[in-house]
């Protein structure tokens, strides 16, 4: 940012707006798309040209367009902007070689003219010559989707002065009722010369000496859902970006700093991390939610703005509630631990994890179904009768769930380390194929709570470390059995290597942990395989298709078979996504006791919706003569 900012940070500014009530800040990223407000921060590097040389059109297109198509849907948008003094500098560089003695130059030679010493251009001068260019700018490119911008420059006096503040929140109240889009930067042509910096301490203080503070200023004055400030690195890193065990902070709490190490400023401006933080900080505790992202690299900040609002994972979210348990990152780390130590065990240790859980299935009956209860009570009216069989448990389910893991204990033992092929390459070489755990999985289930422990014990079974995401729907019965197969994997000291994913991350977000997950497991409908297949980011998806689920009668078919088969395939367990859809009849049946049969026994075993409107579409056809 501007160098003359520096001579913000010695005024005693008022602590705090007088009128702040819109409340506390959103605690969950999920809750952005609901910013009606909402200050979009352009720090200098994302303004300018990677060269320092002009501005980066491309990308300031690409954000006016992202402000706009949220302008247009009924939120509120105003930019704090850098770039005048860069775009100045750019202007005045220009003008200062074509002002040149033409005749020096031609008798220097063109490799001298290259070295021309330029002066030391001022900041002030260059803000003058670029705000005017600047803002033109932006006009252009706003009218473009029929949205008028309008310019405010503020300088101290803005902010120490209680008149010239009401009236600055008066002005942008007013064009933010016009649908204008209010742009904010500082006039740096007019504010005195720098001064030593003595920025005010303390938590409830905050000096103007750069636009990040200035952004953050303007959000809490305005009363402000969301600022998103754009920087030229992905978010807040532990350490400097660049280094080798940097690591991106998702969501940054209040109290977090000291666990963070500050690199240098930017290239351009004289903001750096040290200053956001600082700045988003003061901003979060003022009610305003802070999200600091790249708004430079073009597979990033392509969406950047919209992605933020939208809620997905993009830089870093500061928050002030700190969530009781680990984070979804942290999930993934502690199941790729508890995966090694499971793989580890001798595969007899393995099958009696699975037993012990299949006992406590039975066992704890009665916690089971008094947690499923409380599911099936919340969503009795919101959803449809085939999902809540789904969603229900009973202890006859319960029962085929400890048999169907005790199944899969005892088929266990060569899981992992099995030879599948042995091939002798050479005299005393040979080339084996052994099966190994893949790493950590994550399986994406609906509404099912039974497939938890199937999917667990299988896991188990195999050595893989496991992350669940579970519909809400099932939250209270997914819990309980997540608790009973941490217990049984306590035996062995592995509970870790199963975890339920309890945060309110959304899938698309799960999808881009590359870095800990190994393969996806989506269980469910194929529209949730189709768009888990098109978010996940270099993870492998295993998917499936929509499969047939037809019977067939022949002619020949075994009168004994035909009606067990037929009512075991649809009237059994109705809502399962396997039961039969479709029974094909060979026509010489028709008018045959063996279909009046079929019928009958169909209408005695209704059971369902699905099976009612099966049935009466069996008896038009009967009736009909087809």
């Amino acid at each position: 940012m501007n160098e003359s900012l520096r001579c913000w940070s010695n005024i005693p500014f008022i602590t705090m707006p007088l009128s702040r009530t819109h409340g506390k800040s959103f605690a969950h990223r999920s809750e952005l798309r609901h910013a009606k407000r909402i200050v979009v921060k352009l720090g200098s590097a994302v303004v300018t040209r990677g060269d320092e040389c002009g501005l980066a059109l491309g990308r300031l297109a690409s954000i006016v367009e992202q402000v706009s198509m949220l302008q247009n849907q009924g939120r509120e948008m105003m930019i704090v902007t850098s770039g005048a003094v860069a775009f100045g500098k750019q202007r005045l560089r220009h003008e200062i070689l074509l002002s040149q003695s033409v005749r020096q130059a031609l008798h220097s030679g063109q490799n001298q003219l290259k070295d021309m010493a330029i002066p030391v251009l001022e900041a002030r001068a260059c803000a003058a010559a670029g705000q005017s260019g600047l803002m033109a700018l932006y006009e252009a490119m706003f009218t473009q989707y029929s949205i008028c911008a309008a310019q405010i420059l503020v300088t101290n006096l803005d902010f120490h002065d209680e008149q010239k503040r009401r009236n600055l929140n008066g002005t942008l109240h007013e064009l933010l009722r016009m649908n204008i889009v209010p742009i904010i930067n500082t006039n740096d042509a007019v504010v005195p010369p720098p001064e030593p910096n003595s920025d005010l301490q303390g938590v409830n203080v905050i000096s103007v000496k750069d636009n990040d503070s200035l952004a953050a200023r303007l959000a809490v004055e305005m009363k402000t859902d969301l600022l998103i400030v754009l920087s030229d690195v992905e978010g807040l890193f532990d350490s400097p970006p660049g280094s080798d065990d940097a690591k991106l902070i998702d969501i940054f709490y209040p109290g977090d700093q000291q666990s963070v190490t500050f690199g240098t400023k930017s290239r351009v401006g004289m903001g750096g991390m040290e200053a956001k933080v600082k700045a988003a900080l003061w901003a979060l505790q003022g009610g305003t939610s802070v999200v600091i992202a790249n708004g430079t690299y073009p597979k990033i900040s392509g969406h950047v703005i919209t992605d933020i609002v939208e809620g997905k994972k993009v830089g870093t979210f500061f928050s002030e509630v700190k969530p009781a348990g680990p984070t979804v990152e942290q999930q993934g780390e502690m199941a790729r631990a508890g995966g090694r130590a499971l793989a580890a065990l001798q595969p007899e240790q393995r099958a009696e994890i699975i037993y012990h859980l299949a006992d406590l299935l039975t066992d704890q009956r009665e916690e089971i179904l008094s947690a499923n209860k409380k599911d099936l009570e919340e969503a009795e009216r919101r959803l449809a009768l085939p999902l809540m069989k789904r969603l229900s448990l009973s202890t006859s389910k319960l029962n085929s769930l400890a048999i169907g893991l005790r199944q899969i204990a005892a088929s266990s033992q060569e899981s992992v380390g099995r030879v599948i092929r042995r091939t002798r390459i050479a005299k005393d070489l040979e080339l084996e194929q052994v099966t190994v755990p893949i790493g950590v999985l994550l399986v994406i289930f609906e509404s099912r709570p039974d497939c938890l422990p199937q999917v667990s014990a299988l896991a188990i079974a195999s050595g893989n470390g496991l992350l669940l995401k579970g519909g809400k729907e099932a939250a209270h019965s997914n819990q309980i059995l997540h608790h009973l197969t941490q217990e049984a994997l306590s035996i062995h000291g592995v509970k870790d290597a199963v975890q339920l994913v309890n945060t309110r991350e959304e899938v698309e977000d799960l999808c881009h942990l590359d870095k800990l997950i190994d393969l996806i497991i989506p269980r469910g409908s194929s529209q949730l395989v189709r768009d888990i297949q098109k978010a996940a980011k270099g993870i492998p998806v295993m998917g499936h298709s929509e499969g047939i689920c037809h019977v067939y009668v022949d002619t020949e078919a075994s009168v004994e078979k035909v009606t067990r088969i037929v009512r075991d395939s649809k009237c059994e367990y109705p809502a399962a996504c396997n039961a039969l859809e479709t029974l094909l009849i060979h026509r010489d049946l028709l008018r045959t006791p063996l279909f009046d049969q079929i019928i009958d026994m169909l209408r005695v075993e209704q059971k369902s919706l699905w099976t009612g409107a099966f049935l009466k579409c069996c008896s038009l056809q009967r009736h009909a003569g087809h």
